[in-house]
């Protein structure tokens, strides 16, 4: 290695917006790398604002949709709808206005010593499956219990077990210590209507609905005594009517059994947490259901692999009025400007199909139109995915036909399924599975024309495509996608690293969200194994150019995002499936949501109302030096950073500077000899008088990263220096 004599120089360090992760650190000279919570403005990285909580409430389930807008006085609303119900925040509180499909009057509670079960009897369950959600009222005849008259009403309640075609259970928040409840007291039941599951998984077979079997007739009992979670024998009051060898349910655990012994009523050679359950402890008393012959909602059978969809909502308004459709079932109003509106619930609307895939409102003629739809309103077994039928001109009660009317209907043909629609500027863009559509208001006598604009570029997922300023955004099977009056794909420097470790299961949880405030469009996504949103894709649309796009990535985990427009901040919601603790449902075992506002200081607020750091950070491209010169070999001019990595580097100081910088930030450089080499960092604290830091580093290529690690910080980047020459040459 010769010694090559040089002085040392300050050098500005400067990188290209966005991050490139279609090279590797070295191939990223000149370019950030890696980050996260940043990003750009005016081409230079910042850390991105941070969020608190909307109403101090978690919702029950997973939010899936968030919907704004205010009514004719200026009251605003956000309608917010999980897998198991359909909100409304109004001024800090949140409002319950599911619709009801059904209710039964007339109903008993028996409740059994040291347990949280109760069995509710009624004169049917009308298709009550598990997980349902029911409200009991009128509540009366209760005394001597654990639970009274109040307990119950007026209350929702997750139903643990359907028994039998009159019989189910729910699970208690504390055990029964006073007198048991036998067939006590009468009740009035309201069965809300279902959404669907929290996530999106491969089932199998005819495993949506009871398909596999029928619950009339099951057998049923309780447990003898309680069992903890390694119990394989398990003691029944009554094992006579359970078969030889099967399977059974006690709250959300299945157990399989290889012999039933009817002398001792003892259940053995059991198999815990079968059926992709988990296993747990239960107590004396609990309810024990045979499951051998029949396979209920939400479970797979055996054959025929396929997607089962999330619970998801699909919203819009029209004037005042919410329009919220269940995916692929009903469409319901609410009407913010009825007297006392939040004490009302969404009704069905009469006259519409009643299974859908999409649903929105055409503006300015004001069409209700409904995507993926029946052909036969009414009769959900003719829903056809392709079908798109509309109301007439300021009607959303009348679907048919008429010479004096402008209802109409329209098949698109490329394609499976549709799957999403959002308005744009001049038109509808709707999208297939494979193909992009144009739906524009012509008026009379065809209302509405349809055009193919593209193919090979259909919507990955439902809630994957936003507008902007006239434009459509995308994320499609193959890439992401733009549409302006021409189809075009967009260019991605993270896109590999994106597709590649996207789970494509739960295609139908990624969601596309707009942050006008800062030209941003959000795609939350799952990665890996997780069937759980927990990473974020951005786009920013005002400052890429064809020549260098800006994308960042980060780990945002949102379900449910909205632009600031009618909140003159972005709202969204955090989902944690491993968090039960909704402030309405008792035995709530589905998750639970946090409702958010985006963009508001430096820090968060987590799920419990504690206030902890965003951190962010940005890591470069590897950089290296080399040296200029002449044609007689000798040395000219300063090093150049945007080397070849001929030579080694020493640096002996750095001067940072910030734009805007709050108290401290953490700025370390990562240094290796290879591409291939162990790195080896070091960190330094900066504070706003930081003039600069000594340094004492050397090796062949140099990766800078700027983070914070504590509330109260935050920082937009500016033009760092180095005190820089070469070291040597190998």
């Amino acid at each position: 290695m010769g010694y090559i004599k040089g002085f040392f120089m300050l050098q500005k360090l400067g990188f290209l917006p966005g991050f490139n992760k279609q090279v590797t650190e070295t191939g990223a000279e000149g370019q950030w790398f890696d980050g996260d919570n940043v990003r750009f403005r005016y081409g230079t990285p910042e850390k991105i604002g941070g969020w608190d909580q909307l109403g101090t409430d978690k919702l029950t389930g997973a939010a899936r949709a968030i919907h704004n807008w205010d009514d004719n006085i200026g009251l605003k609303y956000s309608a917010i709808g999980t897998n198991r119900i359909l909100y409304v925040y109004q001024e800090g509180v949140f409002y319950d206005i599911h619709p009801i499909r059904a209710t039964i009057t007339g109903a008993d509670f028996t409740s059994t010593s040291s347990s949280k079960t109760v069995t509710v009897t009624v004169s049917s369950t009308a298709n009550l499956f598990d997980d349902d959600i029911v409200m009991f009222e009128t509540v009366s005849g209760l005394s001597g219990s654990t639970f009274t008259n109040a307990t119950f009403e007026g209350q929702k309640f997750m139903v643990t077990s359907v028994l039998s075609a009159t019989t189910f259970t729910i699970t208690m928040a504390v055990v029964e210590s006073g007198s048991a409840l036998t067939n006590a007291g009468t009740a009035k039941v309201l069965y809300y209507y279902r959404v669907g599951p929290s996530q999106q998984e491969s089932g199998f077979g005819w495993g949506t609905g009871l398909y596999g079997g029928t619950v009339s007739g099951a057998a049923t009992t309780t447990l003898a005594s309680g069992i903890n979670d390694t119990v394989t024998n398990i003691p029944l009051t009554s094992s006579a009517a359970f078969p030889t060898t099967g399977e059974i349910r006690i709250g959300s655990e299945d157990i399989s059994f290889t012999a039933n012994n009817t002398s001792t009523n003892i259940l053995s050679g059991g198999a815990r947490e079968i059926n992709g359950t988990t296993k747990t402890s239960h107590s004396g008393g609990d309810a024990v259901t045979n499951i051998t012959d029949f396979t209920p909602w939400g479970e797979s059978s055996s054959t025929s692999q396929f997607t089962i969809s999330p619970g998801l909502w699909v919203f819009d308004n029209f004037g005042t009025k919410l329009i919220a459709l269940i995916y692929n079932g009903e469409c319901f109003e609410w009407d913010a400007a009825a007297t006392n509106a939040v004490a009302t619930r969404a009704t069905i609307i009469s006259g519409a199909p009643t299974a859908s895939r999409h649903v929105l409102v055409s503006t300015p003629d004001r069409h209700l139109v409904f995507f993926g739809t029946e052909t036969t309103i009414g009769d959900k077994s003719t829903q056809d995915d392709m079908f798109i039928r509309f109301s007439d001109q300021e009607n959303i009660n009348e679907y048919t036909i008429t010479a004096d009317n402008t209802a109409g209907s329209q098949r698109l043909a490329a394609g499976s399924k549709i799957m999403s629609a959002v308005k744009g500027r001049d038109a509808i863009y709707v999208w297939s599975d494979t193909s992009l559509f144009l739906m524009q208001f012509v008026g009379s006598p065809f209302t509405f024309a349809f055009a193919q604009a593209g193919t090979n570029c259909g919507l990955i997922g439902k809630n994957a495509a936003v507008e902007v300023d006239g434009s459509a955004y995308w994320m499609s099977e193959n890439g992401f996608f733009t549409y302006d009056g021409q189809l075009k794909s967009m260019t991605c420097l993270v896109e590999d690293f994106v597709y590649d470790n996207l789970n494509s299961v739960p295609r139908d949880l990624i969601n596309a969200g707009v942050n006008n405030l800062f030209g941003e469009i959000n795609w939350f996504y799952c990665a890996g194994t997780s069937t759980t949103v927990d990473k974020v894709v951005t786009y920013n649309y005002l400052d890429s150019t064809k020549q260098r796009p800006i994308w960042t990535t980060g780990t945002l985990n949102r379900s449910a995002w909205v632009d600031s427009a009618v909140y003159d901040k972005p709202h969204a919601t955090l989902y944690d499936p491993s968090d039960n603790a909704s402030y309405d449902v008792t035995g709530n075992t589905d998750g639970s949501s946090i409702y958010y506002q985006h963009e508001t200081g430096t820090d968060q607020q987590n799920a419990n109302g504690v206030i902890t750091a965003v951190t962010a950070n940005i890591v470069s491209g590897d950089f290296d030096i080399t040296q200029r010169r002449s044609s007689t070999g000798q040395v000219v001019g300063t090093p150049d950073l945007r080397g070849d990595g001929e030579y080694i580097m020493r640096i002996t100081r750095f001067i940072p500077d910030f734009i805007d910088q709050t108290g401290d930030t953490q700025v370390s450089f990562t240094t290796r000899d290879y591409p291939n080499s162990t790195p080896t960092t070091t960190n330094f604290t900066t504070t706003t008088s930081t003039t600069f830091k000594s340094t004492r580093l050397r090796a062949r290529s140099i990766a800078l990263k700027v983070a914070n690690t504590s509330s109260g910080q935050d920082w937009k980047l500016g033009t760092f220096r180095l005190d820089i020459a070469p070291g040597g040459m190998r």
